[in-house]
């Protein structure tokens, strides 16, 4: 088992910029590909950024590409999300999610998920 908390979501407003954190314990973290999910109101949740055991050649979604930047610290069991240019759009509640092997960009493929913290973008 992996358990995963998320934190330092909250209200920002228009360009503005906000680091999400996800806390792992449970298993060796370095094991695990890692993956920040987002869903809106009324919309399906969508992938943000993923990153390898490894943390290297991570992948983006495009609405957020040059704008978020997902890295990890191994040593800490921590993966990072740092969002700037935030926009209206952006806002949702911010999943990270955990696998074990190669990176995916599909939820249902990874097996560990956080609560979830929330991030709002006023305009």
């Amino acid at each position: 088992q992996v358990q995963l908390v998320e934190s330092g979501g909250g209200l920002v407003q228009t360009g503005g910029s906000l680091r999400l954190s996800c806390a792992a314990s449970g298993r060796t973290f370095s094991d695990y590909a890692m993956g920040w999910f987002r869903q809106a109101p009324g919309k399906e949740r969508e992938v943000v950024a993923a990153i390898r055991w490894s943390g290297g050649s991570p992948y983006y979604a495009n609405s957020v590409k040059g704008r978020f930047t997902i890295s990890r610290d191994n040593a800490k069991n921590t993966v990072y999300l740092q969002m700037n240019s935030l926009k209206p759009e952006d806002t949702a509640d911010y999943y990270c999610a955990a696998r074990r092997g190669v990176i995916a960009v599909v939820d249902s493929l990874y097996e560990y998920w956080g609560q979830g913290t929330q991030v709002t973008v006023s305009s």
